[in-house]
């Protein structure tokens, strides 16, 4: 089949119809003859002859074949760059490179998959910053969760920076996640459940530091907000922050939303406890198991104000006890579970944890894997398209413009 549509085209010489044309630099390029490239289709190699353009101005050379088929600057068809994202979004480059030939028959190597995949991601990052369109959303309540996660950097990444190696090292670079959905529905036990396909994720490896000489806000606060417009976010009837304890997160509640609730993830805070009762007295120590339940209890019961009263009690001997008090003391007000629960609010993060899991560590944390930023965020980009259910859109705007 591809060599009956290559000697199909290759007959075809209208494309050298004109001695000249018009190159992008403004300049005129003139016709130097034919040129061969092969091309991975989904139908396998395709070795076309095509009309090659110079333009003595700039240097450059284009076909014009090349543009109408959409294969400018690429080796890849249209649909075979499809089937090469939506694998690599998934699976490494190399798994990614088996499906093409085990499903597909079509040969594209691990290096080709990594190129075309990366240079997509960049294409869909930055159609998510040009392109901010409001989705329909009649949720009575939205909810906002934030967080982040490590991706394994390479060497030249986190030279200089501090992270938590035991010489005081970095070897992740963090991803920050903002994911929006609702929540209308309950489970058997009468739990939140999202609602299907309400989950949308953005996600880069950014700062959301801002300096005070900044003209603007910083990237990662920009993607909030990109994404909160988007979902409807600012004008839900009631809206709900959820996240761990980390400051950027409510120094951006504070800031960019602050009639919205505030809720520390229940499970969160409740890992707290549990990892004092550990410092306090041991591991797999039954007393701390007990004493752990018991603010646990607490917590479930809205009783902060106790548990704080009982992490003071170890306060003096244990840091861990000591850091908690200050964790527990700054974020009481977000966790008046017994009154959140009774507003029918869910109390538990799961979808940003999920969205942690699912779109950045199950792609990026595998073996082996160190990321450039620019390879992670390429990456992560394609991820949250396609697990977000935008990549078709995206997908169409692509096709338009390569036309």
């Amino acid at each position: 089949m591809a060599r009956a549509v290559a000697g199909r085209l290759n007959a075809d010489h209208g494309d050298g119809r004109d001695p000249r044309l018009g190159c992008a630099c403004g300049g005129e390029a003139r016709l130097a003859g034919r040129r061969a490239k092969t091309f991975t289709t989904a139908l396998g190699d395709l070795t076309l002859e095509r009309a090659w353009y110079h333009c003595d101005g700039c240097g450059h050379g284009f076909s014009p074949r090349d543009r109408a088929l959409g294969m400018a600057d690429t080796v890849l068809s249209p649909a075979a760059a499809r089937m090469v994202a939506l694998a690599a979004a998934r699976v490494s480059f190399a798994g990614s490179s088996d499906l093409m030939r085990d499903l597909a028959g079509v040969a594209v190597c691990a290096k080709t998959v990594e190129r075309h995949a990366e240079a997509l991601g960049r294409r869909i990052a930055a159609d998510e910053a040009r392109v901010v369109e409001p989705e329909p959303c009649d949720a009575p309540t939205l909810y906002l969760g934030l967080d982040g996660t490590g991706v394994p950097a390479r060497k030249t990444e986190v030279e200089g920076r501090p992270g938590k190696q035991a010489d005081g090292s970095a070897r992740t670079r963090e991803a920050k996640l903002a994911v929006v959905w609702s929540a209308e529905r309950r489970d058997k036990q009468g739990h939140h459940v999202r609602d299907p396909g309400s989950a949308t994720w953005n996600a880069a490896i950014e700062t959301i530091a801002t300096r005070d000489t900044d003209k603007e806000l910083a990237p990662f606060a920009r993607r909030i907000l990109r994404e909160a417009e988007r979902r409807g976010f600012d004008t839900a009837q009631r809206r709900v922050i959820l996240g761990d304890a980390a400051g950027w997160i409510w120094n951006f509640a504070d800031e960019h939303a602050p009639d919205a609730i505030q809720i520390v993830d229940v499970w969160h805070a409740k890992q707290h406890v549990f990892d004092v009762a550990k410092a306090v007295y041991g591991p797999g120590s039954e007393l701390g198991a007990q004493w752990g339940k018991a603010r646990r209890d607490e917590l479930d019961q809205g009783r902060v104000t106790d548990v704080i009263a009982a992490l003071k009690s170890h306060a003096e001997s244990c840091e861990e006890a000591r850091r908690n008090v200050e964790y527990f003391s700054n974020n009481r007000h977000r966790m008046a579970y017994p009154t959140f629960r009774a507003m029918g609010l869910c109390v538990a993060s799961g979808v940003v944890e999920g969205g942690c899991k699912n779109i950045v560590a199950s792609r990026l944390k595998q073996g082996g894997m160190r990321w450039t930023v620019a390879g992670a965020n390429a990456i992560i980009a394609l991820r949250c398209a396609v697990e977000s259910n935008r990549f078709d859109d995206f997908w169409e705007r692509h096709a338009s413009a390569m036309a």
